[in-house]
């Protein structure tokens, strides 16, 4: 998915460990027009920009598609990130430049490696599932890793059955099962049901800091076993590295996500769809956009009608004839630099 905002602030997000359990609420994104979707977003937040490697986090439904139009998100690109698609309800067609076309389905992770640069679209079906409702995701990728080739992987995880909850790991391992999708650093990403007065202990990696998605419903988040700290819809819960357990009490039914890697440890510059390192760099980015997308040279933001002039870093969406979408226009400011 794109960042549709026309003045997107730049990120300066900075790996750190926390001190106590922290509850971070959502912020409303319209993304793009009159009849728009809204998201909510908690990562980046002013609170806290990075969960591990987790650096975005847009969480958007139920939508009804006939009344919004759904997920309409022409050709854009990505740089320095992997993009993680995850759906409760609905379906989404994925195409990206690298050849790559999927559907996006419930309990089915797609996992799309930006590297050194990609472009994708992402579009609700006409005749598809009229409800629409899951998260968006983003993974910064390390210096060591950001300049990797464009890449694509999708999994879709049989679920683990207890007693009045269900666990679907779709990155990294939790309760004995290991996700197959390759990523740059250790993650976890999983998927929790929980029936009314269920309480479920998660034996986690004490590497690890920890991030709680309430979907549906609430739950009462207790480390190490202390008192639970509760969590309500749609807000983001963070636990700091150095917890060997969590607990889930659900007073009803509920659903979440459970997201987890260790502290990053490098500072990125994130602006629109980019994650880079400098101001520079973020520059040229969008300058290489625009120049696939626009006729005549550096200086226009007129979008070419055809799709001819796409070519370079991000490539072609092939076998899709939305116009793809120009960068917005950069701040005033210098983009701040890693710190």
């Amino acid at each position: 998915m794109t960042n549709l905002e026309t003045r997107p602030a730049e990120v300066v997000c900075e790996g750190k460990e926390g001190a106590d359990v922290q509850v971070i609420g959502p912020r409303d994104v319209p993304l793009g027009g009159p009849r728009a979707m809204n998201v909510r977003r908690t990562l980046p937040s002013k609170e806290r920009s990075l969960v591990g490697a987790w650096c975005f986090l847009d969480h958007y439904g139920p939508d009804n598609v006939a009344e919004t139009g759904g997920m309409v998100v022409p050709p854009h690109p990505h740089t320095g990130l992997q993009t993680v698609s995850w759906l409760f309800t609905g379906e989404i067609e994925h195409r990206d430049s690298a050849g790559n076309v999927a559907m996006v389905l419930p309990g089915e992770v797609n996992l799309m490696t930006g590297g050194r640069g990609i472009s994708h679209s992402e579009n609700t079906l006409e005749n598809g599932n009229p409800v629409l409702h899951g998260a968006q995701l983003w993974v910064a990728l390390p210096e060591d890793a950001r300049d990797t080739a464009p890449a694509f992987a999708h999994h879709k995880p049989e679920p683990i059955k207890g007693t009045g909850w269900q666990v679907r790991v779709f990155l990294g391992s939790l309760l004995g099962d290991t996700s197959p999708v390759e990523t740059f650093t250790p993650l976890l990403g999983a998927e929790i049901l929980l029936q009314p007065g269920v309480i479920l202990e998660l034996p986690v990696d004490e590497t690890f800091e920890h991030g709680v998605l309430v979907d549906t419903g609430n739950v009462a988040l207790g480390v190490d076993g202390h008192e639970g700290t509760l969590v309500h819809k749609d807000s983001l819960a963070y636990t700091p590295p150095g917890s060997a357990t969590l607990t889930l009490e659900a007073t009803e039914r509920t659903r979440l996500l459970l997201l987890g890697g260790p502290p990053f440890g490098e500072s990125i510059v994130m602006w629109w769809n980019f994650v880079g390192r400098t101001h520079e760099e973020i520059v040229g980015y969008r300058q290489e956009w625009q120049d696939q997308i626009t006729r005549g040279g550096s200086d226009a933001d007129v979008v070419d009608d055809s799709q001819d002039v796409l070519d370079g870093r991000f490539g072609i969406v092939k076998d899709n004839h939305q116009r793809p979408i120009p960068a917005p226009p950069l701040p005033n400011a210098r983009l701040r630099s890693r710190q």
